[in-house]
């Protein structure tokens, strides 16, 4: 819809108040609900919102390394811009208009926006003559319990929405249907179509695969999915999580992400080759190679959180090293080539808490990095079990790593710029020093007594 079109609607429909929100550094929505008139009054100018937004973490706490924003600069407003193509309703809360925003506005360069970060990466694609075609898929645990039943419990005796391991079970969703189906027609609603729904192996868990599309609209509707997901939950008496690793008994939760460049009419899969062996085209070697080699210097990018790198272990269907194959799911990047519409490229190491503009902002910007230089695929894929390829090399096994690694890394700043390289990781390393601050009930089981 135009600006008209919307402004028609919502006088039919006699709306006086919109929501808007935008993705914060963690991917935590952040927004507000304002007067139709406040919207429209914004339309051209965008709206101010208190730029502490880029500068607390996802508990609200001020981050003492960052130059962006902080009581150095009195915490100002930044003008953010509502982005019309986003317009939907959400069902279950009464049809409310609902859109994105982003800081997408001149004078912002100093803003880490998430999704202005995306929006610049996908330009360069176009100029380079590619259509980006993205999709993110989750999986998340659910829980018979609320924030309050959390807090009350201190986080301990969690209760699983369902027993056992039970992993593409027709019965246990029967067994929560309003559940199940409020995910499936809402989300389909609320213009997230699910290409797939199941459970996978684990007390309560279930994965969701989105269609693909354009890469920035596969964003937003990744970071809608999750929040909706948790809201439709919470109408249920559920809590949704899509931590990575909630417990060290069951497996992670992962944010696999899966990519093709088509001719810009989107005609053509340029991913996909016939006469290759493996079906791949030149333009899908150099953007694998892309992300080879890109990857050691990125990895917070899609594994943000110290809880992240709990799911990148060995033998739980997540990656540890540099490495690809073919339909290969213990590599960290795993080549589909079944028929030219479904060629692509899966990226395996995003777990379900990577914020999904950055893992798309690093998958597309890495490709795309192999294809303007070139970069030969010299390395062989995979056969057999992934995790004992370690020539390579090896993914981070912690954030403080990862994050230190990025902020030093030259190909990062190439692929990001240093504005936003320099606020990520220092907020990353923030995140780290949360952590180490921390007694553990581990610590106090393992020493209280014995030490």
């Amino acid at each position: 819809m135009d600006k008209k079109q919307i402004t028609d609607y919502l006088d039919n429909h006699n709306i006086q108040h919109i929501k808007f929100a935008f993705a914060d550094i963690d991917g935590v929505l952040r927004g507000k609900v304002i007067h139709r008139r406040k919207f429209e009054a914004g339309l051209n100018d965008g709206y101010g919102f208190c730029d502490v937004v880029f500068g607390w973490d996802s508990n609200d706490q001020g981050y003492d390394n960052v130059n962006v924003t902080g009581w150095h600069t009195g915490y100002p407003d930044k003008q953010c811009k509502i982005d019309l193509s986003t317009f939907r309703t959400i069902p279950w809360q009464n049809d409310m208009p609902f859109f994105l925003a982003d800081f997408d506005v001149k004078g912002n360069e100093q803003v880490p926006c998430p999704r202005t970060l995306l929006k610049k990466i996908a330009k360069e694609c176009h100029v380079l003559g590619f259509h980006p075609e993205f999709a993110q898929e989750f999986e998340w645990f659910n829980f018979s319990e609320t924030a309050q039943s959390l807090e009350q419990k201190n986080f301990t005796n969690i209760n699983p929405l369902t027993p056992g391991m039970f992993g593409y079970s027709i019965l246990r969703p029967s067994q929560q249907s309003d559940f199940y189906f409020d995910l499936l027609n809402l989300l389909t609603q609320f213009g997230i179509p699910v290409e797939g729904l199941h459970t996978e192996t684990g007390p309560g868990v279930y994965e969701i695969a989105i269609m693909h599309d354009e890469v920035l609209t596969a964003a937003d509707k990744a970071a809608l999915l999750k929040n909706a997901v948790k809201e439709i939950a919470s109408k249920h008496g559920i809590m949704a999580s899509f931590m990575a690793k909630w417990s060290h008994d069951l497996p992670g939760c992962s944010g696999h992400v899966h990519q093709s460049l088509w001719s810009m009419d989107k005609s053509k899969n340029l991913f996909y080759d016939d006469a290759d062996e493996n079906k791949m085209s030149e333009v899908m070697k150099h953007y694998l190679a892309g992300q080879l080699y890109c990857l050691p210097h990125i990895v917070p990018m899609y594994a943000p959180t110290v809880n992240s790198y709990k799911r990148l272990v060995e033998g739980a269907w997540a990656p540890t090293t540099v490495t690809w194959g073919i339909d290969n799911r213990t590599a960290a990047l795993r080549v589909l080539n079944h028929a030219h519409d479904y060629t692509r490229l899966e990226t395996r190491i995003p777990g379900a808490d990577s914020n999904p503009y950055l893992a798309l902002s690093a998958a597309l910007a890495s490709g795309l990095y192999g294809i303007k230089h070139k970069l030969p695929l010299n390395l062989p894929p995979v056969s057999g079990n992934g995790y004992n390829y370690k020539s390579n090399g090896s993914i981070a096994t912690n954030l403080f790593d990862a994050a230190t690694t990025m902020k030093s890394s030259a190909v990062a700043r190439e692929l990001f710029g240093d504005v936003f390289t320099e606020h990520f990781t220092n907020t990353r390393v923030w995140e780290w020093r949360q952590f180490n601050r921390h007694v553990t009930d581990w610590e106090l089981k393992r020493y209280f007594e014995i030490i």
